[in-house]
């Protein structure tokens, strides 16, 4: 235990639905948060991960033992809240140190309303993750002068058992955005902070499944302008902006259930504009073409997973937040693999055999992490340049 954080935090509970219980201290919002737990094995990137969408109802543990070091700031954000369901780390350093830092990893935390615990052996818990499967846990942040019981223990193990599959989850639609909008800005720069995009070469209609600030960022910074419509915006609707390619974001939740995305994209790509989608994007092109979806055993969360373009041969290390992958046995003529995971030989890339479409399972923006496949965007905008 941190000696910073004695006396300093109240106790707090993490259970997991298969009885293994983890006591340490509360340094986030005090109360109650239950999701699908899951380890993420970057060692950057904590305020990133936190905003990013696709955490939704999931609890994020690092492998990385100390979190907090470079506080947090009012730009390194992948949306506007924090959407994971709660964090548990190691060690909380007593100091942050970043000339950018205008709050603390606790004080965004409790502002957040996100309940955290630390002083938790995470190498066990990732250990326990990895040999089981995922699974529900529970974090139970207590307040200042309560104990942990028996019976605050017996509360949270029951909270894990409880509380639902993520298999069978229509996520998209609780993170996306409720109106269009459009989007110019571009990436961040030491001095000058966020740029604007000067001259628009394109016209993209982005479906928000959860999407990224920074993916956004990425295909501006291409020339793309942005139109940015809500996840069940029928294909009829994004046809009408008469937009120069159509962008499938990321996004929490199991593919299968969205039902209204598939079908639009179905209708998207015989349209015969150029395509590309990314994470969950990729798994709902993938079924809008035939293919199929599975829920893997503790999914892909990290940001050094090295990924094979069986194209080139050309090896990249990548960011991954995935728990579901396209079945490759499934897919159909119309579809190819273009990319493979080298942990797991997993699929990682497709590519339409006959319209100007493709995807890609992991995250190619990669903020803060390996920016190796950003190549990806350039190739989206050259399907667009020939069309």
């Amino acid at each position: 235990m941190l000696l910073s954080l004695q006396g300093s935090f109240p106790p707090a509970i993490l259970a997991l639905a298969d009885g293994t219980v983890f006591v340490g201290h509360s340094i986030g919002a005090t109360g109650t948060t239950v999701a699908e737990m899951v380890f993420n094995t970057a060692i950057t990137g904590y305020q990133e991960i936190l905003t990013d969408p696709s955490y939704c109802q999931q609890i994020v543990t690092f492998t990385y033992p100390h979190i907090g070091n470079c506080g947090v700031n009012e730009e390194d954000v992948e949306s506007d809240e924090i959407h994971a369901a709660g964090l548990v780390i190691k060690n909380l350093p007593p100091l942050a140190s970043n000339f950018r830092a205008t709050a603390t990893l606790a004080q965004y935390l409790v502002r957040g309303q996100t309940v955290a615990i630390a002083n938790v052996d995470t190498r066990q818990l990732t250990r326990l993750l990895r040999s089981r499967g995922a699974q529900n846990g529970a974090i139970i942040g207590l307040a200042a002068g309560q104990q942990v019981t028996p019976a605050r223990i017996d509360e949270a193990i029951a909270l894990a058992r409880a509380a639902p599959d993520m298999a069978g989850r229509d996520l998209a639609r609780v993170v996306s955005t409720a109106t269009r909008y459009p989007w110019t800005q571009t990436g961040w720069r030491l001095g000058s902070g966020h740029g604007q995009l000067a001259q628009a070469r394109f016209h993209v209609v982005a479906y928000d499944f959860g999407v990224k600030k920074t993916l956004l960022r990425m295909l501006a910074e291409r020339g793309c302008r942005l139109t940015v419509v809500p996840a069940q915006t029928p294909a009829d609707q994004v046809l009408a902006l008469r937009p120069d390619g159509v962008f499938l974001s990321n996004g929490p939740g199991d593919p299968a259930p969205c039902d209204y995305a598939i079908a639009a994209t179905q209708q998207l790509i015989a349209s015969g504009l150029p395509m590309f989608g990314v994470c969950l994007g990729h798994q709902i092109m993938a079924l809008a073409s035939g293919a199929r979806t599975f829920k893997m055993d503790h999914g892909h969360h990290g940001a050094n997973h090295p990924v094979q373009d069986l194209d080139t041969g050309r090896v990249s290390i990548t960011s991954q937040n995935h728990g579901f992958a396209v079945a490759p046995d499934s897919l159909p003529a119309c579809l190819r693999a273009t990319h493979i995971s080298l942990f797991d030989g997993t699929l990682q890339g497709l590519e339409r055999t006959d319209r100007p479409a493709f995807c890609f399972q992991g995250h190619p923006e990669a903020s803060p992490g390996p920016h190796d496949i950003a190549y990806l965007f350039d190739r989206f905008t050259a399907l667009m340049e020939n069309a």
